[in-house]
């Protein structure tokens, strides 16, 4: 198999965390020896297959994980695949609160990366679930109808980036805030950015 190749942007980033080197380093260990190729994507360490997203490295405050992007079509017998919210539909992630946890699943983890490395190669995709976009805040509806040019710019996005603000907007419990998370967002929505873009 060929080992992938390193984004030399990784290692500074890695090495710039005060905590989970050690099981970030390992995680990384275990992507490069697959044939997948590495780059920086949302600060953290990706890993790619003709350009397709197939696995992301990051930690959060409790663990580490490898997001898998087409994770739904992994096997999972074993339930080390966990969809992280019921927001996600396609991603699920492998977590690890230790060292330890992911030496003891390293074929686990290499199983994976080879699954999802021949599910992107052959094409597979995940159903559209068909679901419908959460219910939109009054406080982003008012807005639309006051700017024709951000309602014109918001139904060009995809459906996953609207559905990712409108989750955003609603989350927060106070109309105040609300109205501060929808100002936040109007330019990159009127530039046809997502909001993690």
């Amino acid at each position: 198999m060929a080992s992938a190749s390193a984004d030399p942007a990784v290692a500074p980033i890695l090495a710039g965390l005060r905590r989970w080197a050690p099981e970030l380093a390992a995680l990384r260990s275990l992507a490069l020896a697959s044939e997948l190729e590495e780059r920086v994507k949302w600060r953290w360490p990706c890993y790619t297959l003709n350009g397709a997203n197939v696995v992301l490295i990051h930690a959060f405050k409790d663990y580490v994980a490898l997001l898998f992007f087409k994770g739904a079509l992994l096997d999972n017998a074993d339930g080390a695949l966990i969809r992280q919210t019921q927001n996600v539909h396609a991603s699920r992630q492998m977590r690890f609160r230790s060292l330890a946890e992911i030496e003891a699943a390293t074929a686990r983890i290499t199983a994976a990366i080879a699954q999802a490395t021949e599910m992107e190669r052959a094409g597979r995709q995940v159903e559209k679930g068909g679901r419908a976009d959460p219910p939109a805040p009054a406080e982003w509806s008012a807005r639309l109808k006051a700017d024709p040019d951000l309602a014109s710019a918001f139904a060009r996005l995809t459906p996953g980036r609207r559905r990712y603000y409108l989750l955003h907007f609603g989350g927060a419990k106070q109309a105040r805030t609300r109205e501060a998370r929808i100002e936040a967002c109007v330019q990159k929505i009127l530039s046809g950015k997502g909001l993690m873009d």
